[in-house]
């Protein structure tokens, strides 16, 4: 079961990454405006988006830790959160597939913190090496996002820190392969990824799954 959790969590950030593009693209293609002149920009790109991986892996771990501090404390938690796992799963498909975008109200939520932290991205500006990108993308890995907060909601009923922390890491995962390519000026592969075909198929298999477990959640 943990495999399928980990391999949904990556599917929905490889068909969430045509999202990313739109909130972190411009960023991301920035980053060669402040890489040493000359320089290659792919190890500056891995190094920031390692640093956004890394910031999503610490938020499922504390999702994932209050989770298992509800389910330990309070009566039926367990199940409430189960439900509420695959609640969440659907309306990631909905969102990923565009029959309901509701979850764009999630990115108000963050938006206070991602103000006070912000500024703090600048001092890395301009790298010197790519280790100055990692803290960066680590900062900018806090920006507001729907995808991203859903997901989080969806690690709360993981079961422990560790397994919350996978779920965002794999979901980090997903979203790399759009974000090295609008990176790298291909957008033949952004193109790809932006086919409405696939995030159809993405979202279909979501649903299912999600009905899968509110089913297991409910009997």
């Amino acid at each position: 079961m943990e495999g399928i959790n980990y391999f949904s969590a990556f599917l929905i950030g490889l068909a969430g990454g045509v999202h990313c593009v739109g909130m972190c693209g411009g960023i991301v293609a920035a980053l060669r405006m402040v890489s040493p002149k000359g320089a290659s920009a792919l190890p500056y790109t891995l190094a920031y988006n390692m640093g956004r991986i890394v910031s999503y892996t610490i938020a499922g771990a504390i999702t994932g830790a209050l989770g298992k501090i509800a389910a330990d404390y309070i009566p039926l938690a367990n199940y409430a959160l189960s439900l509420l796992s695959g609640i969440m799963l659907l309306l990631l498909a909905c969102y990923l597939g565009k029959w309901w975008t509701g979850l764009t109200v999630l990115e108000s939520a963050g938006k206070g913190l991602f103000s006070k932290l912000q500024p703090l991205s600048k001092r890395f500006l301009p790298f010197k090496t790519p280790f100055s990108a990692i803290p960066y993308g680590f900062i900018w890995g806090w920006l507001p996002c729907g995808l991203v907060y859903s997901t989080l909601t969806w690690s709360l009923a993981a079961g422990n820190a560790l397994q919350g922390a996978a779920i965002m890491f794999f979901f980090g995962l997903g979203t790399l392969p759009t974000l090295l390519a609008a990176s790298a000026g291909s957008q033949y592969i952004v193109r790809s990824f932006q086919h409405n075909h696939i995030r159809q198929i993405i979202a279909v298999i979501m649903a299912i799954y999600a009905a899968y477990l509110i089913h297991g959640a409910i009997v």
